[in-house]
């Protein structure tokens, strides 16, 4: 239930008609008791009340050493609608933002600090009830500096503007035991990491759904504008059009069809001693919600609504559902942050997880690597994107990896070296060019911190190629802060890759001496496997 305290005739006499219940001053579901506010912005407030109603808002905030206030007016529109805007405010806790029209809703226990959006798919959704030690994790939890709101799963057809169809928005809670079990792994570890180096309070909202790819994140405007990424917004369309001329008489009498038939079928594999097929589902009286990887469904019930809420950044764990199209991830990914940045009215810092080391049903596959070529590909054509590289923590069979305690802290990482400008070493090394002389290659990194080190004996998951572009094992060399690779099986070495797999045995191994991981990397421009054929 939202924690929202309004007092209004309303709630005193039950027999005001519904047209004057409508009048009342109503904040968009975003805000609660325990909400945070972004620091050193403009505070965006708004909301809906009876057309032509003054609303009026104050923040303010009472301590024992001191005492602060920002109002503002505005009259709500002809269609209800207001939005004013606070001054900038400072850090703390303590704030009571109260919204005055014909009734008045307040809201106790705000904050401002650092507010991020914490979005993707099944990993980014993965639970710390789910994850590699839960009550260890929830023990520690107890954090009123940190805060927590979820977004439930939700598809759209279209933007959502109207903020009394957001039943899926919930309400913030702070950190603790009881709160976290069930709230995103890696925003948790994120938030709490970030939120002690800060020193200031954190509110998360987390908004992800497994399995889902990220052209279902991006709006149909902006995969409109990329000729490569245009089918995705017209199957978008097509898919909203089929939504919204849904006929159930013409649904019954194609489910009717159906039935009959699979009750032949049904019928033929009991005899055949064959399992039986899958029944028909009963069409509704409503459209059936779309898909969740429908392109545009989530960025219009999940992100829009949440755009004009002052964010600070996002952080995304996503791209197992893109891995059959890493080539096309080069263009839609980076199309997407765009997007959001356009919509959120800033420069958002975007801090990304580069995808765990998994099989995806072939050890020896290149899938996984190519996305994540694509991701590193991102960091480097777009300002303010950092990366969290997991090569150490994934999990050959499980592509849910259960350690997220380290995802969150080196999202962090990335977060208070790229947007908080901390001189800290805030990534592994990444490769930056090499030179070729016969049977060796020199590799140069950046982001080499203390030095290159190794974990174990030697490095592994180095490979190198000829001019016939065979690529073999080969030995790695750590010289001061460049890698000597050799091979004895190739005279001129013209390529070489590293972690360049699914899933890499064994474990890759290079790092700084900040315990940062290398991020898998290549010399050469090969078309990647999903590459369109020519």
């Amino acid at each position: 239930m939202r924690l929202l305290k309004v007092v209004s005739l309303a709630a005193l006499f039950g027999g005001l008609s519904a047209s004057a219940a409508r009048a009342d001053v109503k904040p968009h579901p975003i805000f609660s008791d325990n909400m945070v506010l972004q620091q050193g912005t403009e505070v965006a407030v708004f909301g809906t009340a009876a057309p032509g109603e003054q609303v009026n808002v104050t923040l303010e905030r009472k301590t024992a050493t001191e005492a602060s206030a920002s109002a503002s007016g505005i009259t709500a529109d002809k269609d209800g609608k207001w939005a004013v805007k606070l001054g900038k405010q400072k850090a703390g806790t303590g704030f009571t933002l109260t919204i005055k029209g014909k009734n008045t809703a307040e809201f106790k226990n705000v904050a401002v600090g650092e507010v991020w959006v914490c979005s993707g798919q099944s990993n980014m959704e993965w639970s710390v009830n789910a994850g590699e030690t839960p009550e260890k994790v929830k023990e520690g939890a107890k954090n009123p500096n940190l805060r927590l709101y979820t977004v439930k799963k939700r598809t759209a057809p279209r933007p959502i503007d109207n903020q009394d169809d957001l039943s899926h928005f919930t309400a913030w809670v702070e950190s603790s035991p009881e709160t976290v079990g069930g709230f995103s792994a890696v925003a948790y570890h994120f938030g709490q990491k970030l939120q002690k180096e800060l020193d200031v309070p954190v509110g998360l909202i987390h908004t992800s759904w497994g399995g889902t790819p990220a052209q279902a994140w991006t709006s149909l405007e902006a995969l409109d504008a990329d000729p490569s990424l245009k089918y995705y917004a017209e199957a978008g369309r097509a898919a909203a059009k089929a939504y919204d001329s849904y006929d159930q008489k013409a649904a019954m009498a194609a489910y009717e069809k159906a039935l009959e038939k699979w009750k032949i079928d049904a019928a033929k594999a009991k005899a055949d001693g064959k399992p039986e097929p899958k029944q028909p589902a009963k069409p509704g009286a409503t459209a059936p919600a779309l898909g969740s990887g429908t392109p545009g469904v989530l960025y219009n019930a999940m992100i829009h609504p949440l755009l004009a809420f002052k964010v600070k950044g996002a952080i995304w764990y996503q791209g197992e559902s893109n891995a059959g199209k890493a080539f096309e991830y080069r263009t839609l990914f980076p199309a997407m942050i765009e997007d959001w940045r356009k919509r959120f009215g800033c420069e958002l810092p975007f801090m990304l997880v580069q995808l765990a080391p998994f099989w995806d049903g072939n050890s020896e596959g290149v899938r996984y690597a190519e996305l994540r070529d694509s991701q590193l590909y991102t960091t480097k054509k777009l300002p303010k994107v950092g990366m969290a590289v997991i090569t150490d923590v994934g999990d050959e069979k499980d592509i849910h990896p259960k350690p997220k305690g380290p995802v969150g802290e080196r999202l962090a990482l990335a977060a208070l070296g790229i947007e908080y400008g901390k001189k800290i070493v805030h990534s592994g090394p990444v490769f930056k060019d090499a030179k070729f002389d016969g049977a060796t290659a020199t590799l140069n990194f950046d982001h080499v911190g203390g030095g290159l080190v190794a974990k174990g004996d030697g490095l592994a998951g180095f490979t190198v190629a000829g001019a016939d572009g065979v690529f073999v094992p080969a030995k790695a060399t750590i010289k001061g802060d460049s890698i000597i690779v050799t091979s004895d099986k190739v005279e001129k070495v013209t390529a070489v890759r590293y972690g360049w797999l699914n899933f890499a045995k064994p474990t890759l191994n290079l790092f700084n001496k900040e315990g940062l991981p290398a991020t898998p990397f290549r010399t050469d421009e090969t078309p990647y496997t999903t590459a369109p054929k020519k």
